[in-house]
């Protein structure tokens, strides 16, 4: 099982940064983290009422502080209400605490113009990992004589290669198509389907949108290809939707899969889906505070029911997880007293997003041997290198992929933490690396420069 993003390069980095605490003399001074989606470790500041709603409901003391605003009292009283003891420090209902669930279903079903949602299908988990590892342990069946096997797109996020690895399932990759913004090709899509089902069963195919690495946003039309391959395939559909809320290219809107399937009518409707949502992406940032839910639509009931029992084993999930989803999808509305400052930080997160979105993708179409898609979404860009074939033969004696190599040659010289292409999965012959558009534009200016000089070098060493 492998899990990249927090590989050898980033163990490498660590003893780095060790060796600088202690002042070893290196090529740089500073380390400058683009591996990873974690605003808040980045600078990313956090959104007020949200931690002010946290702060009152662990310390229920703060309801007589004339400070804080009267909105932030009525859902920390909310949530309470919804608690064993009126405390946060009590169990909850295995799926998490009903009101909250209620303002997750409330807001799925606005996103979606009226399509409903209801609370009993919402599962609340410790961010969004566990829920996709409890929903894939529901598979762990072998369907004639084979292991049941998942489409999971290359590249794709790790979390899905290596649950499944870890779970016994069979991971059947799909590629996403670059060259027309890592899209989905259906036709190339049943190709490997029908070659999975050699060592598998298909049955369930897991899509990204927006993308990570790749940072697309899939077109609607895309959307219901996918939905009428699932429906003739018999397969349930894994939405990841949890950055549904970073969108930066004006020409892109994001569908949610639900109210697209629902809005095509039958047999579409009907098709099985399971989508995610988490408080650590979006505007929000909180990855620390572990929030995340699962919405599980037409679902067969037997199969729902045990997604509960397994939800039950492991008791709740925390808290203040939950408490942090309330506030993602039930914000203050205009008229409240944090309105204003609310939209106004809100705003300020996703614009800061968006201008470095389009600084990245420029910025590296600029440099001799990089080239990216247009961040049209999420956190990453994916950048292709023109690998030349010295490093390919270089990295073989080392015993790296060659993105590998140009992954920790990188971190060496100059600093930068990245996380290699091969660990998302690419297409034989192609070499890439991801990295974040978080730091702040200071960093960004840095690591930009950094990077074309770093290129440069890398391609003179190996010509």
């Amino acid at each position: 099982m492998d899990f990249a993003v927090k590989g050898e390069v980033l163990l490498k980095a660590n003893e780095l940064a060790e060796e600088l605490k202690k002042g070893k003399k290196l090529k740089f001074s500073e380390l400058i983290y683009t591996n990873q989606g974690d605003c808040h470790a980045l600078g990313q500041p956090p959104i007020t009422f949200l931690r002010q709603v946290l702060a009152v409901c662990v310390y229920p003391q703060l309801f007589n502080n004339s400070r804080i605003p009267g909105d932030v009292k009525r859902r920390a009283k909310t949530i309470l209400s919804g608690c064993l003891g009126s405390s946060m420090g009590s169990y909850t209902d295995s799926q998490g605490i009903f009101a909250i669930r209620k303002h997750i279903a409330d807001y799925i079903t606005k996103r979606d113009d009226g399509i409903e949602s209801k609370p009993e299908n919402i599962f609340i988990t410790d961010g969004a990992s566990p829920i996709v590892r409890l929903v894939l342990s529901l598979f762990c069946h072998e369907v004639g004589g084979k292991p049941s096997g998942v489409l999971i797109p290359i590249p794709n996020y790790p979390l899905y290669s290596a649950s499944l690895t870890q779970l016994g399932l069979y991971p059947a990759g799909y590629y996403l198509d670059e060259e027309k913004n890592w899209g989905l090709n259906i036709k190339q899509l049943k190709k490997h389907l029908e070659e999975s089902k050699c060592y598998c069963t298909p049955r369930a195919i897991v899509v990204i949108n927006p993308g990570n690495p790749t940072g697309q946003v899939l077109t609607r039309k895309n959307i219901e290809d996918v939905i009428k391959f699932a429906s003739r395939e018999k397969l349930v559909i894994f939405a990841d939707e949890v950055y549904q809320e970073n969108i930066y290219d004006t020409d892109s809107e994001f569908h949610s899969f639900k109210k697209v399937k629902h809005e095509m009518g039958p047999p579409y409707n009907e098709v099985e889906l399971i989508s995610f949502i988490s408080v650590s992406k979006g505007y929000t940032g909180e990855c620390g505070l572990r929030g995340g839910c699962a919405e599980l639509d037409c679902i067969d009931k037997e199969v729902q029911a045990m997604a509960v029992k397994s939800a039950s084993v492991l008791l709740c999930s925390n808290t203040v997880g939950q408490a942090a989803l309330s506030v993602l999808c039930k914000p203050p509305e205009e008229g409240d007293e944090s309105y204003e400052e609310f939209i106004r930080e809100k705003c300020c997160i996703l614009n800061g997003l968006a201008n470095k979105a389009t600084l990245v993708a420029d910025k590296i179409n600029k440099i001799d041997g990089l080239k990216v898609n247009p961040v049209q979404g999420a956190l990453y860009a994916f950048v292709k290198i023109d690998m030349p074939e010295n490093a390919i033969k270089g990295a073989l004696k080392k015993k790296l992929s060659p993105d590998g190599l140009y992954a920790f040659e990188l971190l060496e010289e100059t600093g930068i933490v990245t996380v290699p292409g091969s660990g998302f999965g690419q297409k034989p012959g192609s070499f890439h690396f991801r990295t974040t558009i978080l730091p702040p534009f200071e960093k960004m200016e840095v690591f930009m420069n950094k990077l074309k000089k770093f290129q440069s070098d890398f391609m003179k060493k190996y010509k």
